[in-house]
């Protein structure tokens, strides 16, 4: 969802080793699914004791909740100005500036969206760290303008990244770009609009 992709470099002196584990687990779970990574093999590519990252996450999960969280990047994309949300979201969509080394926030979900423990977590996740403070930030006290609002940006991302269907690789500044803000101008817009039943 967010083009600022997370990239992997050689430790500096000032990365912690709970950092480096961190940075390994978002690779791992970024490339294969979430029942195919495994503990020691973080470690290992760290090469700290599997003991040790238990010690600093407590649990796969914990871990695994941690990649996701950090791969998402939340506050980057929330920390403008609420009126131009939806042109910042849009953007964030179509940007194109990852290198090959970078991960896509949506590369760990979509390799584990297969897995139910992995999508029980990634629900918390993306429910706590984006749908909750998107609508806090839009002021709106029900989610449902903030969840559709997730939902148009992780299919389009899905359909863009994932599939390359050919209309969705429009470049900044296209028509795409243009029609989600749109769409989701709309959806902010709609958040007191109340349905009669049998309407």
């Amino acid at each position: 969802m967010s083009h600022k992709a997370v990239t992997r470099q050689a430790p500096s002196p000032k990365v912690t080793t709970r950092d480096r584990i961190l940075d390994a687990a978002i690779l791992r779970f970024s490339r294969q699914s979430y029942e195919a990574t495994g503990l020691r093999d973080i470690a290992a590519d760290v090469d700290v004791d599997v003991a040790y990252v238990h010690r600093c996450f407590g649990s796969k999960e914990r871990l695994f909740a941690a990649a996701v969280e950090a791969a998402l990047q939340p506050e980057a994309m929330l920390s403008g100005k609420a009126e131009d949300l939806a042109a910042t979201l849009a953007r964030e969509l179509v940007a194109e500036d990852y290198g090959p080394d970078d991960v896509r926030p949506l590369d760990i979900i979509i390799h584990s969206l297969s897995s139910a423990d992995a999508s029980r977590v990634l629900r918390d996740v993306v429910a706590r760290s984006f749908i909750e403070p998107l609508a806090a930030k839009l002021g709106h006290r029900d989610q449902l303008n903030a969840s559709l609002i997730t939902a148009l940006l992780a299919g389009t991302g899905i359909l863009r990244t994932v599939l390359g269907i050919a209309p969705l690789q429009e470049a900044e500044g296209g028509r795409l770009e243009a029609m989600m803000t749109a769409a989701l101008e709309a959806v902010i817009a709609s958040a007191g609009v109340r349905v009669e039943p049998g309407a």
